[in-house]
């Protein structure tokens, strides 16, 4: 059955993305809410914010793309959700199809999804004056970086889609995490804030991910920001993987 587990996965996607497709109130939900909040924040807010950046676009933006992975994974969990609330995963089992491409069929349709959102928000930001001196390895590695956060949360929405027991249930999951960011440094810088919360806006996981990306994408390197938020997203998608793949196998049985 593992040998299945390629064609299973491109199959079973190209049905997830067609989904996708003929949603487009979700297209609009995930790409809009980015980009209002986009725009809000530099045409209301951006002028009483004081930032060491040039531009505030340029200090926000890295914040708005992770909030943006955040929107679009909550609809990962729920498309999960009525596919195991619609049947289709016995369905499946009853086929000779392998038992993890149902999985990885909603982990790459939420990759494409994305990273397809991803792109429409800095070109967005682009016309709104965003401007960025780094080069092509930089923007390699803020896009891989972005990737590794998106399969994380992805995987994590996973376990929602696969516990909730409905589907406003399984989208509710990603409202920490769309909030998570005004708790760091994304916004406003962290030494501005009151102690208890500067001590958390520093050392949860957001704070250094925006850092590095904001880092790579000023053109300047970005320090031990870089590896501390990779270890942070590494370890949260070794961690949701495993946690999702768990409870599969436990629905499953």
């Amino acid at each position: 059955m593992s040998t299945h587990l390629l064609p299973d996965t491109v199959a079973l996607t190209g049905r997830s993305l067609r989904h996708v497709t003929r949603s487009v109130d979700t297209i609009i939900t995930t790409v809009i809410m980015p980009i209002a909040m986009l725009l809000l924040f530099v045409y209301v807010f951006g002028g009483a914010i004081q930032t060491r950046s040039a531009s505030y676009v340029d200090y926000l933006l890295p914040g708005i793309l992770l909030i943006t992975v955040a929107t679009g994974v909550s609809y990962t969990a729920v498309r999960l959700f009525v596919d195991r609330s619609s049947g289709i995963f016995e369905r499946f089992q009853s086929l000779p199809i392998a038992r993890p491409a149902a999985l990885w069929a909603h982990v790459l349709t939420s990759l494409v999804a994305n990273v397809l959102a991803l792109v429409v928000v800095v070109l967005v930001a682009v016309l709104v004056d965003f401007r960025s001196p780094a080069g092509i390895g930089a923007w390699a590695a803020v896009a891989g970086m972005l990737i590794v956060f998106t399969l994380a949360l992805t995987w994590v929405a996973v376990i929602a889609g696969l516990s909730a027991s409905s589907a406003e249930g399984a989208g509710a999951f990603s409202y920490p995490l769309i909030f998570l960011p005004f708790i760091s440094s994304a916004f406003v810088p962290t030494d501005t804030m009151p102690g208890p919360i500067r001590v958390f806006a520093e050392y949860q996981p957001v704070t250094p991910i925006v850092d590095a990306i904001r880092a790579l994408l000023a053109g300047q390197p970005p320090g031990t920001d870089l590896w501390v938020a990779l270890a942070w997203c590494l370890a949260l998608l070794l961690v949701a993987y495993a946690a999702a793949m768990a409870t599969y196998h436990r629905r499953g049985a």
